[in-house]
Formats: structure tokens, sequence, C-alpha cells
């Protein structure tokens, strides 16, 4: 019999290695998803790395340069207050970014381990904790986000977990369906009778094999956070000045939309819509990358 040489690093690749090659190589080719993925990079190192190349001061007022057009000194012209509008872009789009991100992998996480616990044990548990799922699905989502944050002072924090309690729940289902199916399968019934506990099972076996949907549902996660955050505080319950997002950039820039004012409104909302959907093409590649690698097993 010939030995296999050890040193052989094809064949000491695990299937999960090739199927994360095979994965990130289909969304790689996607054209959608690399200027997705570009996009997002691109305004990441806006926000992030934009400030320490352009200083502006965002924290004092100074009226006597309120609303001024685009010039040299200032590319995107300054808003209602005097602040320099593309700094405040960079500075409002890592607030955009940080909790659109944070909440999205705030309900992922939860909404996982939720589905999961409830898809595999099954009877009245899967039925009590679907129905609290079915209660808060129930619930208006606008309205939920509208009376928790007017009850307390809007910070990073408190939007964070406002906007992943209710975005937790579509996870949740979609973890739910396919813990359904998982738990029948070999690999689950085999460590149930070799003493594995449930929660081993759940959280080796059951949310592991279920990480396509929850990758890709993730994605989508962050676009719909991003939205959310917007939506908030464009009704004026966001983040209190002098901190700031695109959001509420959009909304003090609305209100000086007769003046002719566009500087104040086009860049805030091109933000959002460009990171959005830069997140969507995300998602979409790797909904279609996932799909063709369970397909080629």
């Amino acid at each position: 019999m010939t030995a296999i040489p050890a040193g052989d690093a094809t064949l000491q690749h695990s299937p999960k290695t090739h199927g994360f090659t095979r994965t990130m190589s289909a969304v790689l080719t996607n054209k959608l998803a690399v200027v997705g993925l570009g996009i997002i990079v691109a305004f990441i190192l806006f926000c992030y790395a934009g400030p320490l190349i352009y200083h502006t001061d965002q924290i004092h007022i100074e009226l006597s340069r309120a609303a001024l057009p685009p010039s040299a000194a200032h590319p995107l012209g300054t808003n209602e207050v005097g602040y320099d509008q593309l700094g405040r872009l960079m500075v409002g789009g890592q607030t955009s970014l940080e909790v659109g991100i944070a909440a999205a992998l705030l309900a992922t996480v939860f909404g996982t381990v939720w589905g999961a616990i409830a898809g595999y044990t099954g009877s009245f548990i899967d039925s009590a904790m679907m129905r609290v799922v079915d209660a808060l699905l129930a619930v208006p989502a606008l309205f939920l986000l509208l009376f928790l944050a007017s009850i307390a002072r809007p910070t990073a924090w408190l939007l964070i977990l406002v906007i992943a309690l209710v975005s937790w729940l579509g996870p949740a289902r979609l973890v739910r369906g396919a813990a359904l199916s998982l738990r029948t399968r070999d690999f689950v019934t085999s460590a149930r009778l070799m003493g594995g506990g449930p929660w081993r099972a759940v959280f080796r076996h059951i949310a592991p094999n279920a990480i396509g949907i929850v990758v890709v549902n993730a994605t989508f996660q962050v676009a719909d956070a991003i939205l959310v955050l917007a939506a908030l505080s464009f009704l004026g319950l966001g983040i209190p000045p002098p901190a700031a997002n695109w959001g509420d950039m959009l909304s003090s820039g609305i209100s000086y939309t007769y003046a002719g004012y566009w500087w104040l409104i086009y860049p805030p909302g091109l933000a959002i819509v460009c990171v959005v959907i830069a997140f969507n093409f995300l998602g979409d590649a790797l909904r279609d990358s996932f799909d063709v690698r369970l397909q080629k097993r």
C-alpha cells in the first residue's frame, strides 16, 4: 500500500476548508459582489482613514460659516451650524456603520441561538419559543422602535439594542427551519446516542451547519439596521449632537431644501443608498455561492 505523503497540503485540507474556498471563489467571481465589497471597503476607508487626513472640527459651532457652498476650503460646503460637510460625512459614517454592524451581529447571534434551540428541542418548548417570535412580529416594528427610543436618551448602545430587538426575529425563524431538518440527520442522532447533551448538539452541530443561512442573513441585517438608524434619526430619535450619523444629516438638510442647499441632502442620502446596495449585492452573492456549494455535494 502506498503511503500518503505527510506534506501533501492538498490531501490535508478538510471538507470545511474546501467548502469555504469554493464559497469565496464563487463570491469573488460574482461581479456585483466584487462591486459591493469594493464599495464597503471604500466607505470604511473614507470614514475611518479620512479624518486622519482631512482634519475638521465637528464639535464647536461656528455660525459665521454656516451653509457655505462647496469651495476649495470646504469641498462639500458647510451645514446649517458651520460644520464642514465632508468631515461630518466621515464622522457620521462611523456611527452609521458601527451601529448597523453591531446591531446586525447582536441580532444574528441571538436569533441564531434562539432558532437553533427551538428547532432542536421541538415539542412544547419549540411552540412556546416561536409564539414569542410570532407575538413580537405582530407588533409594528416602527411603533416599537419609536416607543423604545423615546423613553430614554438615545445613545449608540441604546440604538444598537433597540434595533437588534426588532431584528433578531427573522434569523430566529430561518435558523429554526434549518434546525428542524438538521436534528434528524445522522450526525446529530449519532452525537445524541454517544451521550452528547442538547447544548453540544445545538452549538457544535445545528448552528455550524446553518452557517450559510446565518452569514447571508447577516449581510442583509446590516443593510436593514443602517436604514432603521437613518429612519430613527430622520424622525429626531437619533444620537443627539455633536454626534452625527447619515440619517441625522439627511433630516437636518431637508429643512433647507427650499433654499437650494443641495450639498446638505445629496451626500448623506447617496452614502446611505450606496452602502445599503453594497451590502445587498454582497448578500445576494453569498446566497448564490452557498446554494452552488450545496448543489455540488
